[in-house]
């Protein structure tokens, strides 16, 4: 029996995307294909330089793109992303968990993906007083460099333990 995760591609939609800063501190040069996804039954918030996402109503969306490690790299990918988010199996204390869910391709074709949802108690928090990004892109109306500064100091793993 292994304890190894799925080879799943990654599915991302903030600063993970192409072209943001932990994707060129995480990602760049190490992945194997990238394109544009969608996941369905999220819900995209605003944080302080980083959007969340949690578990939604089916109908909502968010969008991101679908990042696939090289197979060399895939080990060492899945442990910097898991780090970045603060994430390690099992642990109650996570701000984020890792979980499986079923993107969509541009082309409308349906792939498994793993994606990074805020756990539980950080959910909670966000649907009680967070701001809920309309139409599930963080970069949707905003200038892409607006968000490619570092997160600030006193940040856990990049993420503060509270939205906003």
């Amino acid at each position: 029996m292994t304890t190894e995760p799925e080879r799943l591609p990654f599915f991302v939609y903030g600063t993970l995307r192409p072209g943001e800063a932990n994707y060129a501190r995480t990602l760049r040069g190490r992945t194997a294909a990238e394109e544009p996804a969608r996941i369905r039954g999220a819900l995209l918030y605003d944080g302080p330089g980083f959007p969340y996402a949690t578990a939604g109503p089916a109908e909502a969306e968010v969008h991101g793109a679908l990042v696939l490690p090289r197979a060399g790299d895939y080990e060492e990918v899945c442990a910097a992303l898991d780090r970045l988010e603060g994430y390690v199996p099992g642990d109650p204390a996570n701000l984020y968990e890792r979980v499986r869910t079923e993107a969509v391709r541009a082309d409308g074709r349906p792939v498994r993906a793993w994606v990074y949802l805020a756990a539980a108690p950080l959910a909670a928090r966000l649907r009680a007083t967070g701001t809920p990004l309309a139409g599930g892109d963080w970069r949707g109306g905003k200038p892409a460099d607006q968000h490619r500064h570092p997160p600030g100091p006193g940040c856990r793993h990049g993420h503060r333990p509270h939205p906003g």
